[in-house]
Protein backbone atom coordinates (compact mmCIF):
# COMPACT_ATOMS: atom_id res chain seq x y z
CA UNK A 1 0.00 0.00 0.00
CA UNK A 2 1.83 3.47 -1.21
CA UNK A 3 0.34 6.45 1.46
CA UNK A 4 2.03 9.11 1.45
CA UNK A 5 3.06 11.10 4.70
CA UNK A 6 0.90 14.19 3.67
CA UNK A 7 -2.11 11.91 2.84
CA UNK A 8 -1.78 10.07 5.78
CA UNK A 9 -1.75 13.38 8.28
CA UNK A 10 -4.62 14.92 6.16
CA UNK A 11 -6.61 11.59 6.62
CA UNK A 12 -6.16 10.93 10.33
CA UNK A 13 -5.98 14.83 11.73
CA UNK A 14 -8.00 14.10 14.77
CA UNK A 15 -7.16 15.64 17.72
CA UNK A 16 -5.03 15.17 21.55
CA UNK A 17 -5.60 15.85 25.30
CA UNK A 18 -4.30 15.65 28.70
CA UNK A 19 -5.16 16.39 32.51
CA UNK A 20 -2.19 14.27 34.09
CA UNK A 21 1.26 14.58 35.52
CA UNK A 22 4.06 13.21 33.93
CA UNK A 23 4.42 9.34 34.94
CA UNK A 24 7.05 8.35 37.08
CA UNK A 25 8.88 5.91 34.27
CA UNK A 26 8.94 8.98 31.62
CA UNK A 27 10.79 11.06 34.65
CA UNK A 28 13.24 7.99 35.42
CA UNK A 29 13.55 7.25 31.46
CA UNK A 30 15.07 10.74 31.20
CA UNK A 31 17.33 11.09 34.21
CA UNK A 32 18.99 7.43 32.81
CA UNK A 33 20.16 9.04 29.74
CA UNK A 34 20.30 12.93 28.22
CA UNK A 35 19.00 11.33 24.88
CA UNK A 36 15.89 9.47 24.33
CA UNK A 37 16.63 7.23 20.71
CA UNK A 38 13.35 5.88 19.65
CA UNK A 39 10.76 5.20 16.15
CA UNK A 40 8.47 6.65 14.42
CA UNK A 41 5.55 4.03 14.03
CA UNK A 42 5.08 5.59 10.96
CA UNK A 43 8.13 3.79 9.72
CA UNK A 44 6.31 0.35 9.88
CA UNK A 45 2.69 2.22 9.16
CA UNK A 46 1.55 -1.16 7.33
CA UNK A 47 2.76 -3.53 10.15
CA UNK A 48 1.13 -1.36 12.73
CA UNK A 49 -2.49 -1.94 10.67
CA UNK A 50 -2.11 -5.36 10.24
CA UNK A 51 -0.79 -6.19 13.92
CA UNK A 52 0.46 -3.58 15.87
CA UNK A 53 1.04 -5.76 18.74
CA UNK A 54 3.25 -8.47 17.08
CA UNK A 55 5.15 -5.08 15.48
CA UNK A 56 5.74 -3.82 19.00
CA UNK A 57 6.94 -6.78 19.88
CA UNK A 58 9.69 -7.19 17.16
CA UNK A 59 11.03 -3.17 17.56
CA UNK A 60 10.93 -4.47 21.19
CA UNK A 61 13.09 -7.46 20.09
CA UNK A 62 15.50 -5.78 18.31
CA UNK A 63 16.61 -2.94 21.24
CA UNK A 64 13.97 -0.13 20.80
CA UNK A 65 12.66 1.66 23.97
CA UNK A 66 10.91 4.77 22.95
CA UNK A 67 7.99 4.83 20.22
CA UNK A 68 6.21 7.89 18.86
CA UNK A 69 2.75 6.95 17.72
CA UNK A 70 1.33 8.58 14.34
CA UNK A 71 -2.16 6.89 14.46
CA UNK A 72 -4.94 8.46 16.63
CA UNK A 73 -8.50 8.30 15.90
CA UNK A 74 -11.75 8.68 17.81
CA UNK A 75 -9.68 8.39 21.08
CA UNK A 76 -7.91 5.08 20.35
CA UNK A 77 -3.94 4.72 19.60
CA UNK A 78 -3.86 1.68 16.97
CA UNK A 79 -7.44 0.63 18.07
CA UNK A 80 -6.32 0.76 21.59
CA UNK A 81 -7.45 2.94 24.54
CA UNK A 82 -5.17 5.42 25.85
CA UNK A 83 -4.91 3.33 29.15
CA UNK A 84 -4.37 -0.20 27.20
CA UNK A 85 -1.81 1.10 25.13
CA UNK A 86 -0.04 2.33 27.83
CA UNK A 87 -0.44 -1.21 29.04
CA UNK A 88 0.90 -2.60 25.84
CA UNK A 89 3.60 -0.72 25.79
CA UNK A 90 4.61 -1.27 29.79
CA UNK A 91 4.57 -5.05 29.17
CA UNK A 92 6.81 -4.94 26.80
CA UNK A 93 9.23 -2.37 28.15
CA UNK A 94 8.78 0.63 25.95
CA UNK A 95 7.43 4.32 26.37
CA UNK A 96 6.02 6.74 24.09
CA UNK A 97 7.59 10.00 24.84
CA UNK A 98 5.93 11.97 22.02
CA UNK A 99 3.59 11.22 19.49
CA UNK A 100 2.27 12.92 16.56
CA UNK A 101 -1.73 14.10 16.02
CA UNK A 102 -2.78 17.31 13.96
CA UNK A 103 -4.39 20.48 15.49
CA UNK A 104 -6.06 22.43 12.67
CA UNK A 105 -8.44 25.53 12.55
CA UNK A 106 -11.10 23.35 13.64
CA UNK A 107 -10.03 22.82 17.18
CA UNK A 108 -10.19 25.94 18.79
CA UNK A 109 -13.56 27.93 18.94
CA UNK A 110 -12.83 31.66 18.27
CA UNK A 111 -16.23 32.76 20.00
CA UNK A 112 -15.70 30.84 23.30
CA UNK A 113 -11.88 31.43 22.78
CA UNK A 114 -11.34 27.95 24.10
CA UNK A 115 -10.50 24.41 22.57
CA UNK A 116 -12.95 22.05 21.83
CA UNK A 117 -13.36 18.77 23.97
CA UNK A 118 -11.76 17.08 21.08
CA UNK A 119 -8.74 18.71 21.41
CA UNK A 120 -8.48 18.60 24.89
CA UNK A 121 -9.29 15.13 25.29
CA UNK A 122 -6.43 14.38 23.12
CA UNK A 123 -4.16 16.08 25.64
CA UNK A 124 -5.65 14.05 28.53
CA UNK A 125 -5.21 10.67 26.07
CA UNK A 126 -1.53 12.02 25.52
CA UNK A 127 -1.17 12.33 29.53
CA UNK A 128 -2.47 8.70 30.67
CA UNK A 129 -0.30 7.13 27.62
CA UNK A 130 2.51 8.59 29.23
CA UNK A 131 3.63 11.47 26.66
CA UNK A 132 5.71 14.46 27.54
CA UNK A 133 5.23 15.73 23.87
CA UNK A 134 2.55 16.28 21.94
CA UNK A 135 3.29 17.36 18.63
CA UNK A 136 1.06 18.81 15.51
CA UNK A 137 2.96 17.71 12.45
CA UNK A 138 0.66 19.72 9.72
CA UNK A 139 -0.18 23.34 8.95
CA UNK A 140 -3.09 23.77 6.72
CA UNK A 141 -2.89 25.49 3.44
CA UNK A 142 -5.26 28.31 4.13
CA UNK A 143 -2.90 29.26 7.06
CA UNK A 144 0.25 29.27 4.19
CA UNK A 145 -1.24 31.86 2.22
CA UNK A 146 -1.97 34.78 4.56
CA UNK A 147 1.03 36.25 7.36
CA UNK A 148 -1.98 37.53 9.92
CA UNK A 149 -4.12 34.46 9.26
CA UNK A 150 -0.49 32.30 10.23
CA UNK A 151 0.03 34.69 13.02
CA UNK A 152 -3.41 34.40 14.87
CA UNK A 153 -3.11 30.68 14.31
CA UNK A 154 0.77 30.51 16.00
CA UNK A 155 -1.16 32.21 18.82
CA UNK A 156 -3.14 29.45 19.36
CA UNK A 157 -0.28 27.03 19.18
CA UNK A 158 0.94 29.64 22.17
CA UNK A 159 -2.37 28.72 23.87
CA UNK A 160 -2.42 25.06 23.50
CA UNK A 161 1.35 25.36 24.95
CA UNK A 162 -0.43 26.42 27.92
CA UNK A 163 -3.22 24.15 27.48
CA UNK A 164 -0.66 21.02 27.56
CA UNK A 165 1.70 22.95 30.29
CA UNK A 166 -1.42 22.50 32.68
CA UNK A 167 -0.88 18.54 32.67
CA UNK A 168 2.80 18.45 32.54
CA UNK A 169 3.44 17.97 28.99
CA UNK A 170 4.59 20.43 26.21
CA UNK A 171 2.97 21.10 22.94
CA UNK A 172 4.83 20.77 19.76
CA UNK A 173 5.41 21.52 15.88
CA UNK A 174 7.03 19.01 13.39
CA UNK A 175 7.96 20.57 9.88
CA UNK A 176 7.45 19.32 6.51
CA UNK A 177 9.22 21.10 3.31
CA UNK A 178 6.92 23.93 2.46
CA UNK A 179 8.07 26.20 5.84
CA UNK A 180 11.07 25.99 3.62
CA UNK A 181 9.31 26.96 0.14
CA UNK A 182 7.29 29.33 0.85
CA UNK A 183 7.19 32.61 1.91
CA UNK A 184 5.47 36.20 3.70
CA UNK A 185 6.25 39.31 3.96
CA UNK A 186 9.48 38.41 2.80
CA UNK A 187 10.32 35.97 5.23
CA UNK A 188 10.49 31.96 5.44
CA UNK A 189 7.12 30.23 7.09
CA UNK A 190 9.49 28.11 9.23
CA UNK A 191 11.28 30.79 10.40
CA UNK A 192 7.70 33.09 11.43
CA UNK A 193 6.96 29.74 12.81
CA UNK A 194 10.05 29.93 15.24
CA UNK A 195 9.92 33.96 16.12
CA UNK A 196 6.45 33.57 17.00
CA UNK A 197 5.65 30.95 18.83
CA UNK A 198 7.04 30.70 22.35
CA UNK A 199 9.67 28.74 23.37
CA UNK A 200 8.75 27.84 26.33
CA UNK A 201 5.20 26.60 25.36
CA UNK A 202 5.72 25.16 21.73
CA UNK A 203 8.96 22.93 21.00
CA UNK A 204 10.64 22.12 17.54
CA UNK A 205 10.50 18.83 16.64
CA UNK A 206 13.17 19.68 13.46
CA UNK A 207 12.52 16.72 10.46
CA UNK A 208 16.01 17.20 8.77
CA UNK A 209 15.00 14.99 5.96
CA UNK A 210 11.68 16.57 4.79
CA UNK A 211 13.20 20.16 4.39
CA UNK A 212 15.52 18.82 2.12
CA UNK A 213 14.59 19.36 -1.20
CA UNK A 214 12.91 22.07 -0.27
CA UNK A 215 16.67 23.82 0.35
CA UNK A 216 16.36 23.51 4.33
CA UNK A 217 19.46 22.55 5.72
CA UNK A 218 19.41 21.53 9.11
CA UNK A 219 23.09 23.09 10.08
CA UNK A 220 22.49 26.51 8.78
CA UNK A 221 18.66 26.39 10.82
CA UNK A 222 20.45 25.24 14.21
CA UNK A 223 22.80 28.40 14.01
CA UNK A 224 20.11 31.03 13.13
CA UNK A 225 18.06 29.40 15.96
CA UNK A 226 19.70 27.61 18.45
CA UNK A 227 18.62 25.92 21.37
CA UNK A 228 15.01 25.71 20.04
CA UNK A 229 15.20 21.78 18.85
CA UNK A 230 14.51 19.31 21.80
CA UNK A 231 13.66 16.90 19.28
CA UNK A 232 14.18 15.73 15.93
CA UNK A 233 13.30 13.26 13.11
CA UNK A 234 16.78 11.56 12.54
CA UNK A 235 16.42 11.45 8.67
CA UNK A 236 18.88 10.35 5.43
CA UNK A 237 17.67 11.43 1.65
CA UNK A 238 18.64 9.53 -1.51
CA UNK A 239 17.39 11.46 -5.04
CA UNK A 240 14.41 9.90 -6.57
CA UNK A 241 13.23 11.93 -9.42
CA UNK A 242 9.48 11.71 -9.63
CA UNK A 243 9.22 10.09 -6.17
CA UNK A 244 9.32 11.67 -3.08
CA UNK A 245 7.28 11.28 -0.11
CA UNK A 246 7.41 15.49 -0.63
CA UNK A 247 6.93 15.55 -4.00
CA UNK A 248 10.26 16.84 -4.16
CA UNK A 249 12.49 14.16 -5.98
CA UNK A 250 14.08 12.70 -2.80
CA UNK A 251 13.22 9.98 -0.47
CA UNK A 252 14.26 8.93 2.70
CA UNK A 253 16.67 5.58 2.89
CA UNK A 254 18.77 3.80 5.63
CA UNK A 255 20.81 5.86 7.62
CA UNK A 256 24.36 6.64 6.65
CA UNK A 257 23.14 5.33 3.22
CA UNK A 258 22.06 9.23 1.86
CA UNK A 259 23.15 12.39 1.09
CA UNK A 260 22.72 14.14 4.38
CA UNK A 261 25.48 14.32 6.66
CA UNK A 262 23.58 12.66 9.58
CA UNK A 263 25.75 12.33 12.39
CA UNK A 264 27.38 15.48 11.84
CA UNK A 265 23.54 17.30 12.79
CA UNK A 266 23.19 14.69 15.15
CA UNK A 267 26.23 15.85 16.77
CA UNK A 268 25.50 19.54 16.25
CA UNK A 269 22.18 19.58 17.37
CA UNK A 270 23.35 17.87 20.83
CA UNK A 271 25.46 20.79 21.19
CA UNK A 272 23.41 23.54 20.10
CA UNK A 273 20.11 22.74 19.52
CA UNK A 274 19.06 21.66 22.82
CA UNK A 275 18.10 18.48 20.83
CA UNK A 276 17.28 15.32 23.84
CA UNK A 277 15.01 13.65 21.66
CA UNK A 278 16.20 11.51 18.72
CA UNK A 279 13.23 9.99 16.74
CA UNK A 280 14.18 7.57 13.33
CA UNK A 281 11.81 8.22 10.57
CA UNK A 282 12.15 6.08 7.15
CA UNK A 283 9.35 6.51 5.38
CA UNK A 284 10.42 4.76 1.71
CA UNK A 285 13.05 1.00 1.76
CA UNK A 286 14.09 0.65 -1.68
CA UNK A 287 12.77 -2.98 -1.82
CA UNK A 288 13.43 -3.62 1.52
CA UNK A 289 11.39 -4.37 4.11
CA UNK A 290 10.11 -1.76 7.22
CA UNK A 291 10.93 -3.46 9.95
CA UNK A 292 14.12 -4.87 8.44
CA UNK A 293 15.49 -0.75 7.64
CA UNK A 294 14.44 0.13 11.20
CA UNK A 295 16.89 -2.47 12.52
CA UNK A 296 19.51 -0.76 10.25
CA UNK A 297 18.25 2.26 11.63
CA UNK A 298 18.83 1.47 15.07
CA UNK A 299 22.51 -0.15 14.77
CA UNK A 300 23.64 2.92 12.59
CA UNK A 301 22.70 4.93 15.64
CA UNK A 302 24.31 2.59 18.37
CA UNK A 303 27.33 2.97 16.62
CA UNK A 304 26.67 7.10 16.49
CA UNK A 305 27.33 6.41 20.56
CA UNK A 306 23.43 5.79 21.48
Amino acid sequence: MKLTRRKFLVNSSIALAGTMLLPDFILANKKASDHILGIQLYSVRDDMQKDPLGTLKQLAAMGYKNVEHANYIDRKFYGYSAADFKKVLDDLGLYMPSGHTVMSAKDWNTSTKDFTDVWKQTVEDAAIVGEMYVISPWLDESLRQNYDDLLAFLDVFNKSGELCKKSGLKFGYHNHDFEFKYSLNGKLIYDIILDKTDPDLVLQQIDIGNMYGAGGRALEIVQKHPGRFQSMHVKDEIKAPGKGEMGDNYESTVLGKGILPVKEIVDVFKAKGGTTEFIIEQESYQGKSPLDCSKEDLAVMKSWGF
